[in-house]
């Protein structure tokens, strides 16, 4: 074995790592870090769904997720201003109900089977109602109060 200085080993450990972990960490530098991050989904029977969209990073995530999940809800008042903590109800076509929920934001991504569902918004005393068809591309309900 040759007797080489410590730091001198230490040295090459340290570039051989700097070596192997930087094409990883170029591809991180390749993310773009206004987009945020997600909120976890969460199941409910066949459902699968997401709210969030507080903050902005967290808004432009969940908008640009929307056309990955079948059925988007968003929630603002007529003037615009987002709303959260909306109660949701969403029935399927015999009516049994597919996902009761609160919305924690004002966006929600939403999983469900194919089939025609009644989406039921209520807020401040108001309620508010979309028939959608889940299963032909992204469909999105806008809910203003």
């Amino acid at each position: 074995m040759h007797n080489r200085p410590l730091h001198t080993l230490f040295f090459g450990a340290a570039l051989a790592c700097a070596c192997a972990t930087g094409p990883l960490a170029s591809h991180a530098q390749t993310v773009d870090p206004g987009t945020g991050t997600l909120p976890a989904m969460k199941v409910q029977g066949n459902a699968r769904f997401a709210c969030g969209g507080i903050g902005s990073d967290e808004s432009n995530a969940m908008r640009a997720a929307m056309k990955d999940h079948p059925l988007a809800l968003l929630f603002a008042r007529a003037g615009g201003e987002y709303l959260a903590n909306v109660e949701v109800t969403i029935k399927s076509a015999g009516g049994d109900t597919a996902l009761a929920m609160r919305a924690s934001g004002p966006v929600c991504l939403v999983d469900l089977p194919a089939g025609r569902y009644t989406v039921e918004a209520r807020t401040e005393g108001m309620t508010k109602t979309h028939t959608v068809m889940v299963g032909r591309g992204s469909q999105t309900a806008d809910f203003r109060f």
